[in-house]
């Protein structure tokens, strides 16, 4: 799959000469909405003869309009959606500088700079895509600039439990523990990569050595808690039990969340690798104990509730 990132006014031509179906939006997750978008450009793309490609943007438009507080995290990490473009078979993607200057654009001229201009003979996206200053432009706007030059397909809601499978459905069931809904929503499991770094090492004393991950790019993090992974490094999977949170029994004022993960059956140095953490499914909230004794106790019943979770969903 080839990466073209574009930044107008200064980049915003790709690399290619051929046309292009391309489907269109922020795609954050890569839900089964979005996918239903993408597999609808590819068929398009398919039935035309010509390159799928998919366009997103980067940051989120959160980050430029938005407060401290209210930028948004990611559901899916960059390099974790290029690899699942990649799986799915996207010919090119296209990721596009998301500033003031292409916040000014008006449709019109964001249709001839991003989309006559680079190509594209089909636009798909969903019913609810808007593109230009203060996202006036929609899907029907699209279609009515096209002046024969390219054709569009607006994709439906996708629903699940007669609600729509959104971004921001997927954060709250993230927010409220639920990694197993979120996982169904994603349409496969929620997943953070990250480097395995230094941590307090006091799980080797409690004889439960972790493995503490720092996340790439601060994404979006399950509620605090413990629950049942798969921990992929090297091209290996294995499971594990993970705490993120504070770790309340050994701090009495509020941390950043830490995610650490305990191998199961695992020995080995995992410093500085690159790893990732599907989620699974929740065991318990985090919570502090009386007792160090007791957090031990505690942590034997994680670990075989996670053998069972992860047995169970083979």
């Amino acid at each position: 799959m080839e990466i073209h990132r574009l930044h107008y006014p200064e980049k915003t031509a790709g690399g290619h000469d051929e046309p292009y179906s391309l489907a269109i939006g922020f795609f954050d997750g890569l839900h089964k909405g979005h996918q239903t978008v993408i597999r609808a450009a590819q068929e398009k793309a398919r039935e035309l003869g010509i390159r799928s490609a998919v366009m997103t943007f980067d940051p989120h438009p959160s980050h430029l309009f938005g407060d401290g507080t209210s930028k948004v995290s990611y559901i899916t990490q960059f390099p974790e959606k290029v690899r699942l473009l990649r799986t799915m078979g996207v010919d090119t993607l296209f990721v596009v500088t998301f500033d003031w200057a292409l916040a000014s654009l008006s449709p019109e001229q964001f249709v001839d700079i991003f989309i006559k201009k680079l190509g594209v003979k089909h636009v798909t996206a969903g019913f609810d895509f808007t593109f230009g200053s203060k996202g006036a432009g929609t899907m029907e706007q699209m279609a009515a600039l096209a002046n024969g030059e390219y054709g569009t397909t607006v994709v439906d809601k996708v629903t699940d439990k007669e609600e729509k499978v959104s971004s921001s459905r997927i954060r709250q069931l993230l927010a409220a523990g639920n990694v197993e809904e979120a996982s169904s929503l994603l349409g496969r499991s929620f997943r953070t990569i990250g480097k395995v770094v230094h941590g307090e090492k006091r799980g080797r004393l409690l004889g439960f050595p972790t493995a503490n991950v720092l996340p790439d790019n601060k994404p979006v993090l399950p509620a605090n808690g413990v629950y049942a992974v798969q921990f992929t490094v090297e091209g290996k999977t294995l499971d594990g039990v993970c705490n993120v949170g504070v770790k309340p029994t050994f701090h009495e004022t509020a941390q950043a969340p830490v995610v650490e993960v305990y191998v199961l059956d695992f020995e080995g140095d995992l410093y500085g690798k690159e790893v990732a953490v599907d989620w699974i499914g929740h065991i318990r909230e985090e919570k502090k104990f009386d007792s160090v004794d007791a957090l031990i106790e505690q942590l034997k019943k994680d670990a075989q509730q996670a053998k069972e979770i992860l047995s169970a969903q083979r």
